[in-house]
């Protein structure tokens, strides 16, 4: 490996071991550049990139240690090597188990430290070069649990796929079972941020003092039961994503809570005084109409339109029948292989079955129910008895519900000669939707088609 345009950050009080190290290694071939304090390296390596730093354990104010933890801490790419006129096995066991390369004893043999050193950098570019080809593989495969061919579902694709280029809040929209939490997770796994956690928080099913705990944490004794201090999701993910899942379910209170944290990138943990810096993405979802809520003043427009920088829909499944096909090729090939079991598909009457189901529980339902077939059908094929396909209760209404709309999208579409836009306007609804609804229902101008 060449040394070339590679850089060493030397720290260290002591004028000597700069000015010593820094005329060895640039004889080397590196960039050097010193630093007499922790302090300042921690703002050189905020301005710029650097692969390698060298730091003495102790200095004044900030010590090596804790530079060497602050490194670790903000997920740097640059590696450690850690020096001192104090030698212990405690000390160096202490450094290597927080992040650093190697640990060396003044005095020490400027070729042994050149050896450390090239170790060090080896090291790093072989990390570097494996998480690019991983992020490769990655990006490759993240898409792939977004099963379908559809209209629908390639611009879903198109939508996570701009998501994830950016590093901007997201709101997702959708029923319940569409998928909205996979869209999530392939956002972050395909944005910058994939490296680092993405911690789920379940909105609807917290009150008001668990919801405050879980996303900001809780000093000990600060409430019932806190034996201990507890970080709360926006501080543990740790320059990672919180997914709020359900955000129409916050109390306004929790809604204010959420939109400072949002803009000032602070938390303060409840029974706590001190703030806390912040660096997490936000994405939210919501199977609710948001519009309604805002107007009957159960949540507050100015978190929606922090959270909806980048507003993603999550079509249902009934809007793309052509998709439950591959979707139960897809879960019955997992399910065989988690129950070791030998199916080779579905067969025309069990295909035909679930094409024409409605799908109210969307997704998760159909996978619930290919879950069920691998456990009651009898090998190599899934036959149309083996689906337990049925309609809940309150399914009658839903297509009385749908009756009436298909009944009052066909007036309107007759109204305006069968022209799209002008009917989309009408309705108050996007080209799109409209588009997707006339396929859903199936309808058919009487005669030739007046194009939008």
């Amino acid at each position: 490996m060449s040394p070339e345009k590679l850089s060493i950050l030397i720290v260290d009080d002591e004028q000597v071991v700069r000015d010593s190290l820094t005329q060895w290694f640039i004889g080397e071939g590196y960039e050097v550049e010193t630093c007499a304090s922790a302090a300042e390296a921690l703002a050189r390596l905020a301005s710029r990139e650097i692969d390698l730093v060298i730091a003495d354990i102790r200095m004044p104010g900030i010590d090596g240690m804790e530079l060497l933890e602050k490194i670790k801490t903000q997920q740097l790419e640059t590696a450690v090597i850690m020096m001192t006129g104090y030698a212990s096995v405690e000390t160096a066991v202490r450094a290597l188990k927080h992040g650093a390369f190697d640990y060396v004893t003044k005095p020490f043999d400027p070729e042994d430290l050149s050896v450390a050193v090239r170790n060090a950098l080896q090291q790093r570019r072989l990390k570097l070069e494996n998480r690019v080809l991983r992020q490769r593989i990655e990006d490759r495969h993240a898409l792939d649990d977004l099963v379908g061919q559809s209209a629908p579902m390639r611009h879903l694709r198109e939508e996570i796929g701009t998501a994830a280029g950016v590093d901007s809040a997201v709101l997702i929209q959708g029923e319940r079972g569409a998928g909205r939490e996979l869209a999530a997770r392939t956002i972050h796994r395909l944005g910058p941020r994939r490296y680092n956690h993405l911690l789920v928080v379940h909105c609807g099913s917290l009150t008001d003092a668990l919801m405050e705990s879980e996303l900001f944490g809780h000093e000990k004794g600060a409430i019932a039961g806190a034996q201990f201090r507890k970080k709360g999701k926006f501080e543990a993910a740790l320059g990672g994503t919180v997914f709020l899942d359900e955000i129409a379910d916050t109390s306004l209170k929790t809604q204010a809570d959420l939109l400072r944290v949002m803009q000032e990138r602070q938390i303060t943990r409840v029974g706590g005084i001190q703030p806390i810096p912040v660096d997490s993405r936000v994405i939210a979802a919501t199977s609710r109409n948001l519009a309604e809520l805002i107007k009957a003043g159960r949540f507050r427009s100015d978190l929606y339109y922090r959270l909806s920088v980048l507003n993603i829909q999550v079509p249902p499944l009934r809007d793309r029948h052509g998709d439950v096909p591959l979707l139960a090729a897809h879960f019955l090939e997992r399910f065989s292989q988690q129950m070791n079991r030998r199916f080779t598909g579905l067969d025309r009457a069990a295909v035909d079955l679930l094409v024409s189901h409605h799908w109210p529980g969307n997704v998760r339902e159909l996978e619930n129910v290919i879950e069920r077939a691998a456990v009651v059908g009898r090998e190599p094929v899934i036959r149309a008895q083996d689906l337990a396909v049925t309609r809940p209760p309150e399914a009658a209404d839903d297509l009385r519900i749908e009756n009436v709309e298909r009944r009052h999208i066909v007036r309107v579409l007759e109204s305006f000669g069968w022209n799209q836009t002008q009917s989309a306007r009408a309705l108050g609804i996007d080209r799109v939707t409209l588009y997707h609804k006339i396929r859903r229902y199936n309808l058919k101008p009487p005669g030739k088609v007046t194009r939008a």
